[in-house]
């Protein structure tokens, strides 16, 4: 797991105990659309665990009537007012990167941002996407095949999903995105680092599914607020596996259809909170009890 570039000394309860000071933490998620995220009381519940006064707020450009060109402000904003850092999601995780001090080497490598670390006037980003996604999928996939694999969507968390389907051991992907450029530009990337015809774009959804092991959506589809599926329900087959990033709801309508199926699923509620065990890391450089955040993200 990467670790903070800084140099923060990290929040001490014990230290708390002795000066009768409770430390605070103070974050926030970036998004659009993101006010049914679990994320903040994910947070703030283990910050509690641990001894700190952890804030956690929502900054939705949606109910802000705002878009990805803000993100100059919001980040000059969270910087005056004493943020640690922020959380990055849709549709930020690749437009935050041009106004960044630094990048972790695995948020360089994937071109995506998910956590953003405030300090000495300095903003760098990390990624832990695709760790948290790598967490889940072993979990709960880990005796699955994956000698074929499409995944629908080649945006910031797309590059994460893929990166640890590769890094994992998958055989091939096949990208699939409404954007064909984006696809075809992140299937080159990844073929640079894991090696040739180990990623393509395809747009033909019908030939990418008729021989493959499993699928991954990581688009927004399937949301509250984007409704549907990335894939026609009747080119799902009970031999394959499904899994999904989105987490709000947590059984999407792909899901569902692939469950009545007969395929084997993966919510995104795993990758949720194991990218927040990563971001915790960082934001306080304290570990993140996971399974106790895996209990109380089911508790929600």
């Amino acid at each position: 797991m990467v670790r903070d570039l800084s140099s923060r000394p990290p929040f001490r309860a014990d230290e708390a105990a002795r000066t009768g000071i409770e430390p605070s933490v103070l974050v926030g998620l970036v998004g659009a659309g993101i006010q049914a995220s679990r994320t903040p009381r994910l947070h703030e519940r283990e910050g509690a665990e641990q001894g700190l006064r952890y804030i956690y707020k929502l900054i939705d450009l949606e109910t802000l009537g705002l878009d990805a060109s803000a993100l100059p402000e919001i980040l000059t904003a969270a910087q005056r007012f004493g943020f640690v850092g922020l959380n990055i999601t849709h549709p930020c995780k690749q437009a935050v990167i041009p106004l960044l001090d630094d990048l972790s080497p695995d948020a360089a490598a994937l071109g995506a941002v998910n956590t953003v670390i405030l300090k000495d006037g300095r903003r760098i980003g990390h990624n832990t996407d695709w760790w948290g996604f790598a967490e889940s999928f072993q979990r709960e996939l880990s005796d699955v095949r994956t000698e074929r694999v499409v995944q629908f969507g080649a945006g910031g968390a797309g590059a994460a999903v893929a990166h640890a389907l590769l890094t994992l051991g998958a055989g091939e992907i096949t990208l699939v995105d409404t954007d064909e450029i984006r696809a075809q530009e992140l299937a080159a990337a990844l073929c640079e680092r894991f090696g040739e015809r180990r990623a393509r774009a395809c747009t033909a959804i019908a030939d990418a599914m008729a021989s493959i092991n499993g699928l991954v959506n990581t688009t927004p589809l399937g949301m509250a607020k984007y409704p549907g599926m990335p894939v026609p329900a009747n080119l799902l087959r009970p031999d394959l596996w499904v899994a999904d990033i989105v987490y709000f709801p947590l059984e999407t309508e792909l899901l569902h259809q692939a469950r009545v199926r007969g395929c084997r699923t993966m919510s995104g509620g795993g990758m949720a909170v194991f990218q927040a065990v990563g971001a915790f890391r960082l934001f306080t450089e304290l570990e993140a009890d996971a399974e106790r955040m895996l209990r109380h993200f089911e508790e929600m």
